[in-house]
């Protein structure tokens, strides 16, 4: 379908939002995975004029293996395995903490503007690839309990074999690449140069206007 190689994520973007076209103009919304995704976020948003957010969330780490996700925290809500080694207290406090650094993070890059509602809405969530995919099925899992319309994932590229677990996931997945030589998102661009904090914040405040 397509080359190999992506140009940059300008040229992902537009190709991704030739897939997305029935929804320019709609009752939908952008989500943005800060930082890779919002320059596609951004590029997807304004070809189809829908406006911008971003989605944030951060994983719960084991307390004897931080790598390891015993679940995952949003600004709005949680998700959680069952480890039952596990005290109560450290989930409740990393919650807290975890919380705190996202809604600094979430100020940095919005202000004080409250997160756009999506219920009976159709999100349109976007990064510029998927690796493992744990956060960003957290993050799916936990804009459902918001209750949107459908959720769709857009993304340039993933692993052949994580196509099965995102079309299960959610109501529509669009993609460009979905390699069965997975070498990591950045081998799959020309260009994949590191999306800085100021960058994320210029384009937020660029997009089109919040409804």
């Amino acid at each position: 379908m397509y080359s190999e190689i992506l140009k940059d994520r300008e040229e992902a973007a537009i190709l991704l939002s030739e897939k997305l076209k029935k929804y320019k103009n709609s009752n939908s919304v952008v989500f943005a995975v800060p930082r890779g995704g919002v320059p596609l976020g951004y590029e997807i948003a304004k070809n189809l004029q829908l406006p911008l957010d971003i989605v944030l969330s951060k994983k719960i780490g084991h307390p004897t293996n931080k790598e390891f996700a015993i679940g995952a925290v949003s600004l709005d809500s949680t998700i959680l395995d069952k480890h039952p080694d596990v005290a109560k207290e450290y989930i409740e406090n990393e919650i807290t903490r975890l919380r705190t650094v996202l809604r600094e993070k979430y100020k940095l890059y919005r202000g004080d503007r409250e997160p756009l509602e999506i219920k009976d809405k159709n999100v349109i969530l976007v990064d510029d690839g998927i690796a493992t995919g744990n956060t960003l099925l957290a993050s799916i899992e936990m804009l459902r309990k918001r209750h949107p319309a459908k959720i769709v994932v857009a993304v340039p590229v993933l692993p052949y074999d994580t196509v099965p677990i995102f079309e299960k996931q959610t109501d529509e997945l669009i993609y460009l690449i979905a390699s069965k030589h997975f070498r990591g998102v950045g081998s799959f661009f020309e260009n994949f140069q590191q999306v800085e904090d100021d960058e994320v914040i210029q384009m937020l405040e660029a997009t089109y206007p919040l409804a």
